[in-house]
């Protein structure tokens, strides 16, 4: 039978020495405990050195112990020098047994240590540094023991402060190895400069001493006197040494002082440096007591830097708050410049590190922090890569700090489940392709969410002569803000009442818009619920204002004494409304008024009457009051709901047979998860994938272009690299179920590169969508896609392109394309989308416009002032023309103090659909809306007829610019002409101010330079016809017919002629093009899709177009305005109210203009 044998296994080896390396050296806790104890000796021997030099006093006698003293009392003024002063001292008994037993215990420790360290190389050991200086300091002592008359010998045990030093050293080593953590090495680094410098006063201040016993005497203060004068480069001179010993000394210890203190100070500023780099640590007792949010980016550009900034810090709750930056990358030159602003660099703090590191987490204090914003970079190539940068990081977070709220921006909607878990995520794409679709029709929604996510006080523009920029500032400065409706002066009196009440009378009274509510049980936040909701005091109110109502100041009108006629005046607006404080209550009936007689009455009449009971008479159409509750036979809007009856009953009617009935349903398919369902229009099976492709036939259709398919609403065109998950958030919004089936536009997608399987399985269930292969740098592939039947061309930023060597040039190739599409579509609607927000001003470029001129000028007085939308006066982006996803980035920003912000962005933009809520949409003001007369009327008439919510308007209006160069240069060519021929050039005038009716309005202002080809061309004939003699009759009469065509022909025409051969080439017809081509001037004012667009021969009249956010209640209405909606989901009450559908639908408002989607005309 086997038995066990135990055995002992040890980590070092079982032997003496071992044991005790493990012990002194090894062993991090114990090997402290014996430094910090060697540390207390060396120190301890240089205290016994200083009380013996105040003991010592060598008038009364030196010499050896117990040996006859020798007494000097004066100073021997020659040369020779009493050696004796230097070599013995009087030292006291006491002091010497201590000195001794100290010394003992140093020599045997040094004599373990250095057996202990030895390796085999006993020379190594030997000449060290702190073993020489052991040996000086205490060898000499042990000696005395055995030798009593060398007990008083001088023994520099000054020295003992290097030994000291080189100590302290080692024990801030152990210390970090022991506690696990590591200290700045800038701490470490300034510790031993300062121990240097200690080392170097304290050596030659006791070396100077002593060696000046032999000369003046000095005492030990005035020697630390001297060193001090000495080592700072003063030099007074008042106290010398005045023996050659000394004065060696003094050399010695200055080019000692020379050589280490420099190389100590390299290392220091090296070390500084790299601090400066990195950013160094986030206080521990700062983060304690000060709130800090981290933004974590993987690289640092100065725009992102100040949008964040100035978004950050405009609300005041946050001045108060410190920002770390946590990137991996350097910081650039223009951060590092931002940063050292004083307004910036008390409050901004960038550490150099990354998210995925715990030390630099714990550098940033990330648990302590109050909120982490993690932003993707858009500008690499690789966007998917950038994501899947941004989940690690926020992983990385969530382990380390899991209590500290995440903001997070994602690129790509198909990486968005990875961080569901965060508090916030924006989209990028998601947001920006429904945003760039509700562009197409409601104009302008990029302008108009853009200005609400950013946070403005509405002074932009005040101080400009141009009333359109003051209104325009004004409104901008409107923001959405939340209350709860118990403890709000806006809403509490309406309590009980309808939604669509208290939002009309709000508006009336305190000029706020009410958008939304929120109930209590309830965390669904619902725009415009419609007039069956009945507010409660608990409700959280979202409204549209210029401020919040905490910071609202109410001043009521000293002349109206009643309370109910009190009406509270707005720091926004130059004076209180005209309008009547209260509308006319009515008894409860129906909300729909018939409103047929459209006779106009006299406009100083401010009275709201009831329409006469058969609906007939002198007077004009009233506006109904708007109900406290809703009457159950009233309706949302009966427009919508009577659509999806009319849809399926008239389109057999309509087109006959051959008309595909669409269904309403939520897609099958979608590309991503995550995706928010949304009812839409639907065909009833699945297109095949080769119908899909609009520019070749298949077997079961042979179109091949767009006008084949005889649409009869027109294209809207996507321009895009490739077929991203995105590109499915521009469909869904454009085929929404609330949106009329003969309103909707056919989707033509220009892809670069040909869409994956997924893509199109995703899309082939909605009608009307198309794809082909193509660019809009190639105009046949423009002409392909039926870009003459299109109504908006929607140009989204390449990601392949969204990276340059030099910034700001990733919009180049972009720009210049539009720029083309521009020139040879003029009556297009282009809405362009760029990565970087500062160059909207080269949209549509005009070099010789004065007008863009003194927009610059104002742009850079705005930012000047401080303003964070300075580029919003630029006319492209106040049209709704340019847009760039970087200005949607403030949406993340703001929700740290709106935590509702980004769910109203999505509900507005038709990301997500809640049951109840309502949806963005637009109208448009027509000359038979015009007897509303203003906008406040025009609230009421709304609320009252379909409840639903206007938030805003979108103006074009004609301007009269400045006369610029190009007349001069027209006149000029015209000189030359009549130099030559008098005749031929008033028949070109005639011809000219024919020709130019049809097609001037459609061009650039630049594009009176074409006369510079016609003049060389004419120069060329003129020396022809001065050679006429030499030339038959024939030859002059040719000549003059090619002046003349030449000088007809203009760039308008070249273009056109250009385009219609391409489109003959292709086998397309000409006959769309020639009508768009020849558009009169009036066609383009009515069709003004661009900033604005510049008629020469027109007196230089233009039109631009801006969007006024809440516009006060006494603003004037103007024809073609269009007004933005938030419409009532129309399936809220479908299934209570299906039976009085048709009868309230008989007082519907007139049909919608045909060039409008989406609007109804009142």
């Amino acid at each position: 039978m086997s038995t066990g044998v135990q055995v002992e296994f040890y980590v070092n080896e079982n032997t003496f020495k071992e044991r005790l390396k493990l012990f002194f050296i090894k062993n991090q806790r114990s090997s402290l405990r014996i430094r910090l104890f060697n540390f207390s000796l060396k120190l301890l021997t240089c205290l016994l050195y200083i009380v013996r030099v105040l003991l010592d006093n060598p008038e009364e006698g030196i010499g050896c112990w117990e040996c006859e003293k020798q007494n000097y009392t004066a100073f021997n003024q020659s040369t020779n020098i009493n050696w004796s002063h230097i070599f013995w001292v009087d030292r006291k008994t006491p002091l010497w047994a201590v000195q001794v037993s100290i010394a003992l215990i140093s020599f045997l420790e040094t004599m373990l240590l250095t057996y202990l360290s030895y390796k085999g190389n006993i020379w190594e050991q030997i000449f060290r540094i702190s073993f020489i200086l052991e040996m000086i300091n205490t060898v000499p002592f042990i000696i005395t023991i055995f030798w009593p008359p060398l007990r008083n010998l001088f023994i520099p045990v000054f020295l003992n402060c290097w030994l000291a030093k080189y100590a302290l050293e080692n024990m801030i080593n152990d210390l970090h190895r022991a506690i696990q953590r590591t200290q700045s090495a800038m701490f470490n680094q300034v510790l031993i400069l300062i121990c240097t410098l200690l080392c170097l006063v304290f050596t030659g201040t006791c070396g100077i001493q002593h060696l000046e016993r032999a000369g003046e005497k000095l005492s030990l203060f005035k020697s630390f006197y001297f060193c001090i004068v000495t080592f700072s480069t003063v030099g007074y001179g008042d106290v010398t040494p005045k023996i050659w010993p000394s004065q060696l000394l003094v050399v010695i210890m200055i080019c000692v002082a020379l050589v280490v203190l420099p190389l100590q100070f390299e290392e220091l500023v090296y070390l500084w440096m790299e601090r400066q780099k990195s950013g160094g640590n986030y206080s521990r007792h700062r983060a304690q007591t000060e709130k800090h949010v981290v933004l974590c980016v993987s690289s640092l550009k100065i725009d992102l830097l100040m949008d964040f900034l100035n978004e950050f810090y405009a609300h005041p709750r946050l001045q108060d708050y410190y920002v770390v930056i946590l990137c991996p990358t350097e910081m650039d030159i223009q951060v590092r410049r931002v940063l050292q602003i004083p307004l910036w660099s008390q409050r901004v703090i960038y550490l150099q590190g990354s998210a995925l590191k715990d030390q630099d987490l714990m550098r940033a204090k990330m648990d302590n922090g109050e909120a982490c914003f993690i932003l993707s970079s858009r500008n690499e190539v690789d966007r998917t890569a950038a994501d899947h940068q941004t989940i690690l990081r926020a992983w990385a977070v969530k382990d380390f700090a899991p209590n500290c709220p995440l903001y997070v921006q994602i690129l790509k909607p198909e990486n968005k489940f990875h961080v569901k878990f965060a508090d916030h995520v924006v989209c990028e794409e998601e947001c920006k392709y429904a945003m760039l679709a509700l562009n197409c029709v409601c104009p302008a929604t990029s302008t108009l969410i853009t200005l609400l996510v950013h946070t403005s006080r509405g002074q932009e523009g005040q101080e400009s002569p141009e009333q359109w920029q003051r209104m325009y500032g004004r409104c901008s400065g409107n923001e959405v803000y939340h209350i709860r409706m118990g403890d709000s002066k806006f809403f509490m009196e309406y309590e009980g009442k309808s939604f669509t009440y208290a939002a009309f009378h709000a508006h009336k009274k305190y000029g706020v818009c009410l958008i939304g509510i929120r109930r209590e049980e309830n965390k669904s936040i619902l725009l415009n619920p419609g007039p069956r909701h009945i507010m409660a005091a608990s409700d959280t109110c979202f409204y549209i204002n210029i401020t919040k109502e905490e910071n609202s100041a109410f001043i009521f009108k000293q002349e109206e004494k009643q309370k109910k006629k009190g009406f509270a005046g707005r720091g926004s607006y130059d004076g209180p409304s005209r309008l009547p404080v209260h509308s006319i209550i009515a008894s409860m009936g129906t909300v729909a008024m018939d409103l047929q007689n459209t006779e106009c009455r006299p406009a100083n009449s401010s009275k709201l009457a009831l329409p006469a009971e058969n609906g007939s008479g002198t007077r004009r159409p009233s506006i109904a009051p708007v109900l406290e509750l809703a009457d159950t036979s009233s309706l949302l809007p009966c427009d919508l709901l009577s659509d999806q009856s009319e849809d399926e009953m008239t389109q057999s009617d309509e087109e006959g047979s051959a008309v595909v009935e669409y269904v309403k349903g939520y897609p099958p398919n979608s590309p991503y998860i995550g995706s928010s369902p949304t009812l839409c229009h639907l065909l009833p099976e699945k297109a095949p994938f080769c119908c899909l492709r609009l520019d070749k036939g298949c077997k079961h259709n042979s179109f091949e272009d767009a006008k084949a398919y005889g649409f009869k609403n027109k294209l809207i065109i996507v321009s895009a690299e490739t077929a991203g998950n995105g590109l499915y958030n521009f469909i869904v919004p454009l085929r929404a179920y609330y949106r009329s089936r003969k309103e909707l536009n056919p989707i033509v997608l220009l892809l670069d590169n040909k869409p994956e399987h997924h893509f199109l399985e995703a899309i082939c269930c909605f009608p009307m969508v198309y794809y082909m292969e193509g660019t809009i740098d190639n105009l046949d592939s423009l002409l392909q896609c039926g870009i003459i039947y299109a109504d908006n061309l929607v140009v989204v930023d390449k990601e392949s392109t969204m990276s340059a060597e030099e910034d700001y040039m990733a919009d180049a190739k972009t720009i210049v394309n539009v720029q083309t599409m521009f020139r040879l579509f003029p009556s297009l609607s282009i809405i362009t989308e760029l990565t970087h927000p500062s160059n909207m001003r080269f949209m549509q470029f005009r070099a010789k416009d004065s007008y863009s001129l003194a927009l610059s000028k104002l742009e850079k007085r705005e930012r000047e002032n401080g303003s964070n939308l300075a580029f919003m006066f630029r006319l492209p982006f106040a049209a709704g023309r340019v847009f760039s996803i970087s200005m949607l980035d403030t949406l993340l920003y703001q929700s740290f103090v709106k935590d509702y912000m980004i769910t109203i962005t999505r509900l507005l933009l038709g990301l997500d659909t809640t049951p109840g809520s309502g949806y963005l949409c637009a109208m448009k003001i027509t000359e038979d809306d015009l007897w509303i007369r203003t906008y406040g009327r025009l609230f009421q008439k709304l609320c009252s007829s379909s409840a639903e919510i206007p938030i805003g308007i979108y103006r074009t209006e004609s301007h009269m610019f400045a006369t610029s160069e190009p007349h001069d240069i027209r006149a000029q060519s015209q000189i030359s002409i009549n130099v030559e021929d008098c005749e031929d050039t008033k028949d070109v005038k005639e011809h000219w101010g024919i020709k130019t009716s049809h097609h001037r309005n459609s061009c650039s202002s630049d594009q009176s330079e074409h006369p510079l080809l016609r003049r060389k061309s004419m120069q060329w004939a003129r020396r022809l016809s001065r050679k006429g003699n030499k030339h038959s009759s024939k030859t002059a009469e040719w000549i003059s017919q090619q002046r003349l065509s030449l000088y007809r022909r203009s760039e308008r025409q070249e273009l056109s002629e250009l385009v219609k051969n391409r489109m003959k080439h292709l086998g397309l017809p000409t006959t769309g093009y020639e009508d768009v081509a020849n558009l009169t001037a009036s066609d383009v004012m009515n069709r003004v899709n661009l900033g604005y667009l510049q008629d020469e021969m027109n007196d230089h009249q233009n039109t631009l177009s801006y969007v006024l956010i809440n516009p006060p209640p006494d603003t004037r209405l103007e024809l073609n305005d269009i007004v933005y909606l938030i419409r009532s989901d129309p399936l809220a009450h479908v299934a209570n109210d299906g039976h009085s559908r048709k009868s309230s639908c008989s007082n519907k408002l007139g049909s919608g203009n045909p060039e409008t989607r989406d609007e109804t005309q009142l």
